[in-house]
Parts: C-alpha cells; structure tokens; sequence
C-alpha cells in the first residue's frame, strides 16, 4: 500500500513512523478530550504527558525531511521545497479553521469567556487571518486563552513546522553534522534549562505570540527538529523486524506516566520531559526507522494510522472546544463524560478519514498538478 501523503517522485515512505505518527495523534486527542476534568491542574491529566506529542512530531518531521530532501537539492529549488510542504499542509489548515469557526459560538462556556462577546465580523476576520496561518496577538484573541489561533488551537505547531522549514532550506540543510551536532546540543542544555526552571515543570506553551510562550515555541521546536535531521544523516537505514507494535506500546507509555516530583519539586517532572524527548523519542524514531513491516495486516495498520495522522491531530480540537464547554456547562463528572468523549474520539476519526478522502487528496492532487508539475499518486 502506498501512504497517501506521498508525490508521485516521493521515496518509499517509512511506514513504522507513519503508524507511529498516528499513534501521536490519537494520544493527543485523548488528552484533550478529557482536559476539561483535570481542573487546570496538570497534575491530574488523563495521558498526564499527552502534550509532547508535539515535540514528537517535531522531531519526526526534521528526521523525514532529510530523510526526502536533503540529497536532492541538486536538482530541486528552494521554490519547489517551500510549493510541496504549502500543498502538503496547507489545504487541511484552511479546513481546521473553517471547522473552528462553524462550530465557534457553539463553545460558549465560562471555560471560553470571550466567546459570547464576539461578533460575527470579528469570528470572519479571525478566521481568513486564520487562513494564512498568520499568529494573531493576544489583544485580538476570541476565546479568551491568549492562542495564536483562537479558532484551532493546534495550529500554532504548523506555524512552528513553517518556521522550522524556512530554517532547514536556508540554513539547517547547509551545516556540517559536527556544527550541527554542536547546536543540537545546545538546544538540548535549552531544553533542560526551560524545563527544570519553569514554575510548572512542564513544556506546556508555545500556542501564543506572548515573549515567554514563544520562547517556549522556539525551544519545542529547535531540538527536536535538529535532533531528527541529525538522527537522519549518521544512522543509516537498515531492514530489520517489525517494530511497529514495540515502538508504539513505548510511545504510549512515555506518555501516560504520571507526572514525578508532585507540587513541591516540579522540577524532576521536568528532568522527566528533558528524559523523553533528549533520549527516549530518538530511540523511538531509530527503532521506528530501521524496522520493517512484513506482514500485510501491520502494513494496513500502519498505512491507516499514517493517513489519518496529519487530517485528526488539525481537525480534532473544534470539536473538543464544544465538548469541553458541554462538560463545564453541565457540572459533568468524568465518568459521566466518558460515553459522550468515546463519541467524539470515534467521530474525530472518521471526519480526519472523510476530510483526507474526500477533501485534501484532491485538493494536492490539483495543486501538484498545477504548480509543480507532478501526479500525485
């Protein structure tokens, strides 16, 4: 089977991490469906580390674009780079926010305190801005968090993957492995400093344009992507077994550990974090990498978790804004919630299935066929 985010020229997709990738999806829309009874405390989180899923897909997408681009800059420009990841991501993102602003004043709740106050010029502007995937300040914020992008919260790690691909055609794809190597670090001493020093020992943030937010979306994102480029380039690639089911139960795991270190010594949680992300998700990414799918039912699996990956984690969270004022406005308990959040997790799958069928795949495929020229498969 072939992914369907491949172009008609792409390499052989790694499948393990296309499943993996979906995995990261799913845990992140399970930790934000049941956000809403943890009381803004994280301490009491349902996939307490679900949010690294983030650094995650960081680290995955530095790793997979060197893995497809970096040998062929002798015979692609920097136009054709910047053209494939605009028609690889962009299409969805227009979608994201116009589901967002559908489904907008129906998340009118004491949890989302501007929303009842906006009007409807302001829900238009906010969206077509939204379109451009241009950060919003946060005296112009609609729900009342201060996001970069009030209508998908998610949204601002893509800004993030446009700043980190603007950085690799530019500059990253340019340096040594040594002088890469030599930065990595740094952003690693980065990493560790930010999250053993912050009051919440987390790395929660980065989702609005606040100095301290950005400084935590900068940080998110440096490592990861760096680490993955560099992951890329000195391990080479080898067959090896199918490590499809091993690497996932890892990722799961890592995820759903409760925080370490309580409320007095915040810290260690965030010696935790700098845990997984430093060491414990390239491991992930190496075993991911060099094992094998050879069988057709894993084949099938993982292809699936890969399809839907991208469409779930960009069109997931309108949906979870509605249920989580639906939980607040009706006192509901966790339990009580449960049949309603297993709805929405059922019902957020299906939609990112319909909208990469029906929606994004054609859409690339028009725009691959109009400005670079390529049939997608």
């Amino acid at each position: 089977m072939t992914s369907a985010s491949a172009f008609s020229d792409s390499k052989k997709h790694l499948l393990i991490l296309d499943g993996l990738r979906g995995v990261a999806a799913i845990m992140v829309l399970i930790m934000h469906i049941f956000e809403p009874y943890c009381g803004g405390d994280y301490h009491k989180m349902f996939v307490n580390h679900g949010y690294l899923t983030v650094d995650f897909f960081f680290m995955l997408s530095g790793y997979v674009m060197a893995h497809a681009y970096d040998d062929r800059w002798d015979r692609m420009t920097v136009t054709d780079f910047l053209k494939r990841r605009l028609i690889r991501l962009h299409p969805l993102i227009i979608l994201g926010m116009t589901i967002g602003a559908f489904l907008f004043f129906f998340q009118e709740s004491s949890l989302f305190p501007k929303v009842a106050g906006t009007s409807i010029e302001q829900l238009l502007l906010i969206m077509f801005i939204g379109y451009t995937l241009i950060p919003v300040p946060p005296s112009m914020d609609i729900r009342g968090w201060n996001e970069m992008h009030p209508l998908n919260g998610p949204a601002w790690s893509l800004f993030f993957e446009y700043v980190a691909n603007i950085l690799h055609v530019f500059i990253l794809r340019k340096l040594p492995n040594l002088l890469l190597g030599a930065i990595v670090f740094l952003a690693a001493a980065a990493t560790v400093h930010l999250v053993t020093t912050n009051t919440s020992g987390d790395l929660i943030g980065g989702w609005s344009t606040e100095p301290e937010q950005l400084r935590i979306g900068f940080t998110r994102l440096l490592f990861p992507y760096m680490a993955g480029m560099l992951l890329r380039r000195v391990v080479s690639l080898k067959s090896g077994q199918n490590t499809f089911l091993l690497t996932a139960i890892m990722l799961i795991i890592v995820l759903s550990i409760p925080r370490v270190g309580g409320y007095d010594k915040v810290w260690i949680n965030g010696l935790y974090e700098s845990f997984i992300i430093i060491l414990v998700f390239p491991l992930i990414i190496y075993l991911g990498a060099i094992g094998q799918v050879k069988d057709s039912q894993s084949e099938k699996v993982c292809t699936f978790l890969g399809d839907i990956s991208y469409p779930l984690y960009i069109t997931h969270f309108p949906f979870v804004y509605v249920y989580s004022a639906w939980a607040v406005n009706n006192k509901k308990t966790f339990m009580e919630g449960v049949p309603l959040a297993l709805l929405v997790i059922a019902g957020s799958v299906v939609i990112a299935l319909a909208a990469l069928k029906l929606y994004d795949l054609p859409v690339r495929r028009a725009l691959a066929r109009r400005f670079l020229n390529a049939e997608r498969r």
